[in-house]
C-alpha cells in the first residue's frame, strides 16, 4: 500500500467515470457569471434583468441557471454554491455546456484591518489550502487566475475610476480552522484576503483551458484580536455593484 496521501496522487488523465450530464435547450453562450450573492440574483430576477434557462440539480436542491442579455450579447449566471467541491462542480457543469471565459464576483475575509469593508479585491493567485484543487493540477503551493481575465477586471475598475488592490487568496477548507499560527503564514506569504473556492476554481478552469478570474469586496476581518463580522452581509450596494463589474469585465473577455 502507498504511504502517499491520497490527495497528493495527482492523474492527469483528462479522462473520468462521471461526467457532467447537464442538459440545456439550445446553445449555451461562451461567457458565464459566477455570482456567490444570492439575494442579488433573486432581486434581478424578480426585476425581469434575468430568466430561468435551466437548472443544475443536486442533492441540495435545484440550483437555477440563469441567462442575462446585456449590450447585445448574452451571458449565463449561476450560484456556485458554497466550498471549493461544490463550486467546481457546478464550473464543470457549464464548462460541458460550451461556457469558456468566466468572471467570478463574491466577499471575502481579510487578514489585514487596514483592507477596508467593501475595498475591492483582484484575485491574482490563490493559496491551495483546499482539497479540489490538486484533483485538477499537480502539487503546488499556489495557482493563479487566468491572465486575461486579472486584465480585463483591472480595465473595467480603471473605467469605473473604482479603487482596488490585486493580490493573492488563502482558499481554505477549514472555516472554524483558520488559527492564528495559519493566518500568520498565509500573511507572510502575501496573501491579503481568505475564502473557500478561488484555487479551485483557477485549477479547473487551468485544467479545462478556460479563461476565469475572481473579484471579491472586503468582508470580516480575521485577525489574531478577534473576528469580526463587519456587517459584510449588508453591503447590498456593494454588492450589486461587483456582480455588474463582473459582467462587464466577462463581456469584455
Amino acid at each position: 500500500m502507498s504511504e502517499t496521501p491520497p490527495i497528493l496522487e495527482y492523474d492527469p488523465s483528462p479522462r473520468a467515470i462521471v461526467k457532467p450530464q447537464t442538459k440545456f435547450e439550445g446553445r449555451a453562450p461562451a461567457r458565464a457569471v459566477l455570482c456567490f450573492f444570492q439575494e442579488v440574483l433573486q432581486k434581478l430576477l424578480a426585476e425581469g434583468q434575468l430568466r430561468i434557462v435551466g437548472h443544475l440539480v443536486y442533492e441540495i436542491g435545484r440550483n437555477p441557471i440563469y441567462e442575462l442579455e446585456w449590450q447585445g450579447g448574452r451571458l449565463l449566471v449561476l450560484h456556485p454554491g458554497v466550498g471549493a467541491p461544490l463550486a467546481a462542480g457546478f464550473l464543470e457543469e457549464l464548462i460541458s455546456l460550451g461556457v469558456q471565459k468566466v468572471i467570478v464576483c463574491g466577499g471575502c475575509g481579510v487578514l489585514d484591518r487596514v483592507i477596508a469593508a467593501g475595498r475591492l479585491v483582484v484575485l491574482r493567485s490563490a493559496v491551495r489550502d483546499e482539497g479540489t484543487s490538486y484533483h485538477y493540477l499537480p502539487p503546488a503551493r499556489e495557482v493563479e487566475a487566468s491572465p486575461q481575465a486579472v486584465m480585463a477586471l483591472e480595465e473595467t475598475l480603471r473605467r469605473r475610476g473604482l479603487p482596488y488592490l490585486v493580490g493573492k487568496s488563502w482558499t481554505t477548507d477549514g472555516l472554524y480552522r483558520e488559527t492564528e499560527m495559519r493566518r500568520l503564514r498565509r500573511v507572510m506569504e502575501g496573501c491579503l484576503v481568505v475564502e473557500m473556492e478561488a484555487a479551485a476554481l483557477f485549477a479547473v478552469a487551468q485544467f479545462r483551458k478556460i479563461t476565469l478570474g475572481q473579484i471579491v469586496y472586503g468582508g470580516d476581518l480575521v485577525v489574531p484580536e478577534g473576528w469580526d463580522e463587519r456587517a459584510w452581509f449588508e453591503r447590498k450596494s456593494d454588492r450589486e455593484l461587483l456582480f455588474w463589474l463582473a459582467v462587464e469585465a466577462c463581456a469584455g473577455l
